[in-house]
Parts: C-alpha cells; structure tokens; sequence
C-alpha cells in the first residue's frame, strides 16, 4: 500500500483513505501489489471517486496476503453506511494492539474563519521514528495553499510522531496523511502568511495529543517518559543521546521495575557515540538531581524510589557543550509487551 500511496500522493489531491486492520499486506510480492490495486478499484468505483483520488492504507501482519474477496464483498456496506459522525467508527476499525481509540480535534479562528483539526491514530507497538506500525489521519476544513500545507505537516510531524519510541523498532506500514477540503472559507493560507502560524500550533496540538496517547498506549506500557536533552553542540547530537536512553532496555525495564538505577541511564548517554565532556554531563530525574561533575549527587535512595512509582517519569541530561536540544517520549518495557509479541501472528 505504501508503494502505491507515495505515487498517489504526488499529485496533491486525495478524496478518501481505505484502511484494513489484521493484515499488512506487506512483503507480499507482486501479488500483493495485485491485491492492494484490486482493493482500491472496488473502493473507488463504490466511492464514486477517481482511484487515483484514493489512498490505500493496511496494518496488522507482514507477510500475508489481503483477503481481497472478503474485502470487496464488505466495501459497499462501509460506502452505505458513511455519515458525519463516522470518525470514532472509523478510528475503532483500524485498531489491533491499541487498548483505546485515539482522536484530536482543534477548533480556532484562522483567516478570519472558524476552522477544524480533527486527527485519528492507531498504533501500540512497533513504533520508532520515521514513524512505524502507525497509521495517522488528518482532516481540515481549513483553506491552504497545497505547499504550505505540505510544509508544516512535516514540520509537525518532525517534533510529534517522529520524537516517539515504544520499543525502538519500525515497521513497513507508517503512513501519516492530512486531508483539507477548504469549505471554511478562510482567507487562503500561504507559506509567508504570519495566520498561518495559528494553523501549525492547532496542527501541533493535535499531533501532540495522537503521539503521546500513542506511546501511553503502548503495548504493555505502565508508565510514560519524557527524556529532555539539553546543552548539546547540534540537534543530532541531543536526538541520539535522547534516543539512546529511550530505546535502552535496561533503562525502560528499570523504570517498569521502579528500580532507580540511575547508572544505566548515564550508560545510555555514553553508549550514544557522541563526543562528551564528563566533569560537564548532568543528570536529573523528576526534577531532583542525581548527577553532576563526574559525581553522583546526595540524595535519599527513598526519594529516587517515590519518583520511579510515578506514571510519569521525566528525565532531564544537560551536556554542557552547547545550546541545541531535543525531546522524545517513551514507555517502559513490562512483561506484558513480551505476551503481547511473542504470539502476535498467531
């Protein structure tokens, strides 16, 4: 589906999105390629849309194929049964591993109009940057020049789902799509317009609140963590450490443990494979400061202890070598994540 949506996408316009949950129809061969293009015919004629106006999106298990005629024999009823009020239908099909359905919606006055934001999202596992088992839908009724629109999307999606990790892997079917039809009648946003500021923090808002519930829900998860690099010589520099920590087992089985080893996050920040000046490296956990100077600070192993039993649990490193930092979001790695993986397919 990926293949046949980045050509689609080229041309700007996009009039649905057709989703199938429990079958990725990824690594399927020429065959599934056959099968995804069968799919989005029969939808498109149902939809009364040109196909190429159609976007095929697919989530589940790689390596099988689509059930096409089960599919084909279904599209009419979901065509029938469309309505105004379908996007809370919509984002609970699309579920697999997802404990809760996940919508946004922001309303404001951008060009003088009453504009909407209104996201959907689904994903609990698989999830590490360039986004992964993850399916993201947008739709604005907000008038905007395609360009602009097409710039601040990725700039959202660059500080949103592309600075999460649940368990640091990606997978073959990430797709993010915004739609906007333009019937708020706004004055048209365009890239060098100071209004279209107020459009990319509502789009941010709503990126924000879809990617953070994601890594709350994700697959076993108990706790979630914010981890803020600061002090770094470059952006890459603050996301690696960042990262680092974030897809550190030992740091997120700590944290399931509420184990406040602290040790195996400075390890993290060693293993990133950044150049470091220890005696400037900083440690702080929950706003209490556990490291700094090349030596650990005098704190209580009881107060550690109150902050590691906390749902939320922040982690603040300061390098010391610059002024460039950068946040990622992350759960912790519990027995349920491994249940919940080790049968998935079957």
């Amino acid at each position: 589906p990926l293949l046949i949506d980045a050509e689609r996408v080229k041309r700007g316009i996009a009039q649905a999105i057709f989703t199938n949950s429990g079958c990725a129809n990824a690594a399927t061969g020429k065959e599934g390629m056959t099968d995804a293009l069968a799919v989005s015919a029969a939808a498109a004629k149902q939809l009364k849309i040109p196909e190429e106006h159609l976007l095929v999106c697919s989530t589940g298990v790689i390596g099988r194929r689509l059930p096409v005629k089960k599919i084909e024999a279904g599209i009419g009823k979901l065509v029938k049964g469309l309505h105004e009020y379908g996007i809370e239908d919509a984002e609970a099909a699309m579920m697999t591993t997802d404990k809760y359905p996940k919508i946004a919606i922001r309303k404001g006055i951008v060009g003088a109009k009453d504009i909407t934001i209104c996201g959907i999202a689904k994903g609990a596992g698989m999830i590490e940057p360039n986004m992964a088992t993850l399916l993201t839908y947008v739709m604005t009724d907000a008038l905007i020049d395609a360009k602009a629109l097409n710039t601040v999307f990725h700039q959202v999606i660059d500080s949103t789902f592309n600075a999460v990790s649940v368990d640091g892997c990606m997978s073959t079917n990430d797709t993010a799509v915004i739609l906007a039809n333009g019937l708020a009648g706004n004055n048209p946003l365009e890239r060098a317009q100071a209004r279209l500021q107020r459009f990319r923090e509502m789009l941010t808002d709503v990126m924000a609140e879809l990617s953070t519930a994601v890594v709350k829900d994700g697959e076993g998860a108990t706790k979630f963590i914010t981890i803020m690099v600061e002090g770094a010589k470059s952006k890459s520099d603050a996301r690696r450490v960042a990262y680092s920590i974030a897809n550190s087992n030992l740091v997120k089985t700590a944290i399931f443990g509420e184990d406040p080893n602290w040790g195996r996050i400075l390890a993290a920040i060693g293993a990133s494979g950044i150049l470091l000046e220890k005696e400037k490296v900083s440690l702080s956990i929950g706003n209490v400061n556990v490291f700094a100077q090349d030596a650990p600070a005098n704190i209580a192993p009881a107060r550690l202890k109150e902050i590691f039993q906390g749902g939320n649990i922040d982690i603040r490193v300061g390098l010391g070598g610059g002024d460039k930092s950068y946040s990622v979001y992350t759960s912790d790695l519990s027995y349920d994540y491994v249940k919940i993986n080790a049968d998935y397919s079957t």
